[in-house]
């Protein structure tokens, strides 16, 4: 099991691996970097304040990696600080992550709150692409611009989710959207297509891979209702990774935050271990398929679900052609004589 201690000094944040098992052929699960900056700016595109991490590297060590911009967002009605936690592993492996605070009104809902929208997602990447050239930018010269992926929470995830289609339903979006070409991929917790918008809707993802991380134990978004969004995700590659003993705010510093909506349901598994769980199976999502991470891809398709107790896998990392009737009989037959080769179907 991988332990996270977690130290504040100043504004970095470390993070000290304890016990992380590496793969064979050396690959550990572990973040890259053991500590990660942080600051708090104003989004200068819409005036929304944004809390961002980073890698930290020594002066003396700094190379020229650059690292993709990670837009976070928040679940309704929850503080970007209770992402504080989160943020900072998935920055640790080798992301800028911004988690971006807006208040927004909505009067047919009769709702003044924290809820994200579709247009930061545009307007944090032109903000960061400015912050890189800013020579009084802590970010200065480190983003790799032309990299961005997405994370989301609840909420966050229904408008990330409806921006890949490029659909602008309100509320999660208002007036016109166009999604970035910059755009690589997204992995989403605790989400469903139907949240906010009211409908479940095909994702015309256009090969743009999505992951949705779901706890079990969810007693506001069932996980049947992740399931069902995982369908609806008409390209592969896709992933559906299902935490056992986790809720709605498996992925929050605590348990029901203030302010966010009651979820009934007790989590079994700790909250730091939870955070971690979704934190890992997020950075290596995204760095498989948005930075090629061969080792990454290899632990999410394949050994990651054997190796961590806590998770289950439904995986479609191509499209499935249309199946002889014949030929899905003797496969019927053969996982049923053969249980090993369920496992090569999963990954089909």
């Amino acid at each position: 099991m991988n332990k996270y201690f977690l130290l504040l000094a100043g504004s970095t944040l470390l993070y000290i691996p304890n016990g992380e098992a590496a793969l064979a052929g050396g690959f550990s699960p572990s973040p890259l970097f053991p500590t990660v900056n942080n600051y708090q700016t104003i989004v200068t595109t819409n005036g929304d304040s944004a809390d961002i991490y980073f890698p930290h590297v020594a002066n003396s060590t700094i190379s020229q990696q650059k690292y993709p911009i990670a837009l976070f967002l928040p679940g309704s009605r929850v503080e970007t600080l209770q992402y504080s936690q989160y943020a900072s592993i998935v920055a640790s492996y080798g992301f800028t992550v911004v988690v971006p605070r807006r208040i927004r009104t909505l009067p047919a809902f009769g709702f003044t709150g924290l809820l994200p929208e579709a247009s930061q997602i545009n307007d944090v990447l032109n903000f960061i692409v400015a912050e890189n050239s800013n020579p009084n930018s802590p970010l200065t010269g480190t983003i790799d611009t032309n990299n961005l992926v997405l994370l989301g929470h609840s909420f966050g995830g229904s408008v990330g989710l409806t921006a890949i289609d490029n659909s602008c339903i309100y509320p999660v979006c208002e007036g016109q959207f166009q999604i970035p070409q910059e755009l690589r991929a997204a992995a989403f917790f605790g989400t469903s297509i139907n949240v906010g918008t009211g409908q479940f809707i095909p994702i015309e993802n256009q090969g743009i891979p999505i992951a949705l991380l779901h706890g079990n134990l969810d007693g506001l978004i069932p996980i049947e209702l992740a399931q069902e969004s995982y369908n609806l995700v008409q390209e592969p590659p896709k992933v559906l990774i299902t935490i056992n003993g986790v809720n709605h705010y498996g992925i929050t510093n605590v348990n029901n935050p203030v302010g966010a909506r009651l979820d009934s349901n007790n989590p079994t598994l700790s909250q730091d271990k939870s955070i971690e769980i979704v934190a890992r199976w997020s950075a290596l999502f995204l760095r498989g398929y948005a930075l090629n991470d061969q080792d990454a891809l290899e632990y999410i398709n394949s050994s990651g679900d054997a190796l961590d107790q806590n998770v289950t896998v439904t995986i479609q990392t191509q499209t499935v052609p249309e199946t002889n009737p014949v030929l899905g009989l003797l496969s019927i037959v053969a996982f049923t004589i053969f249980p090993w080769a369920k496992s090569w179907k999963k990954q089909q």
